[in-house]
């Protein structure tokens, strides 16, 4: 059987974050092979992650990243099963770094497929299953891209936002930033009133009719009341529309415009731990 040393346990730990026992199982099982002993430890997290399949995993990180010219940004949820893990040092680090590979990637498949430091993302969720002994998935992937990114991570890595701005222009990146926080604050259903699927909007109207006829309004009168509570409905629920979070006076649509007169929202993306 092959000596393992100290040294080559520690290499394997640094590579895979797996316990120093757990390494030094793994390499003498693979008599000191490196690359088979990686592979005996992302085995044993598929063993982990075939036991704890229908585990919940609703803790987890959610971080937010932009390209360094500010056009692209992404949003991954890397989720496990406890606060515990989602708070550990290690696990926002490994989320982090997760996140700086998405930035590349414009679906889920094609970043789940991506390399992370030898090996497919995919298997290196599966990985740390058996090293973490938790579930660990991708529970939210999103890409915006922009004249602006905008981007923010609420304290705790809980809820994360991006937002795009349609120009560069002196104060984007504050704006960019403020819009984002009202995005994560306020969670809104959609952009504007065009954004809101029109499912929704029947539904809001049948709503407020049958509220109508509880307080027995007129029949005749039930659309345009329907229409006015709607109004209402997109002012709460659309970005642009929603009162502005730092100062309630104005709209977010008009806080962007006291930036900059031409400048407009023009998407934003929202991902939460549910």
């Amino acid at each position: 059987m092959s000596k393992i040393s100290a040294a080559d346990v520690n290499k394997l730990r640094k590579a895979t974050g797996a316990g120093m026992m757990d390494c030094k199982k793994a390499l003498v099982e693979a008599e000191g092979d490196f690359d088979t002993a990686v592979e005996v430890l992302r085995k044993k997290g598929q063993k982990v992650a075939a036991n704890r399949a229908d585990r919940d995993s609703s803790e987890g990180a959610v971080i937010a990243r932009v390209s360094d010219d500010a056009t692209v940004g992404v949003i991954v949820s890397v989720n496990c099963e406890t606060d515990f893990v989602a708070k550990n040092e290690s696990y926002v680090t490994l989320s982090n770094q997760l996140a700086d590979v998405a930035l590349a990637h414009d679906s889920l498949d094609s970043f789940l497929a991506a390399d992370f430091n030898g090996m497919s993302v995919a298997d290196k969720l599966t990985e740390q299953t058996g090293v973490i002994g938790e579930k660990i998935e991708i529970g939210g992937f999103e890409r915006l891209e922009g004249a602006f990114i905008g981007s923010y991570i609420h304290a705790g890595n809980k809820i994360a936002t991006l937002t795009s701005l349609s120009a560069v222009v002196d104060g984007a990146a504050e704006a960019a930033k403020n819009v984002a926080m009202q995005a994560a604050a306020m969670n809104p259903i959609a952009l504007n009133e065009e954004g809101v699927d029109a499912a929704t909007v029947e539904k809001e109207i049948e709503i407020a009719k049958d509220q109508l006829r509880q307080e027995g309004k007129p029949e005749a009168m039930l659309d345009n009341i329907a229409k006015g509570k709607l109004k209402r409905f997109f002012k709460d629920n659309t970005l642009v529309n929603q009162a502005y979070i730092k100062d309630g006076k104005q709209s977010v649509s008009d806080y962007v415009k006291s930036v900059d007169a031409e400048l407009t929202i023009t998407g934003f993306k929202r991902v939460a731990l549910v």
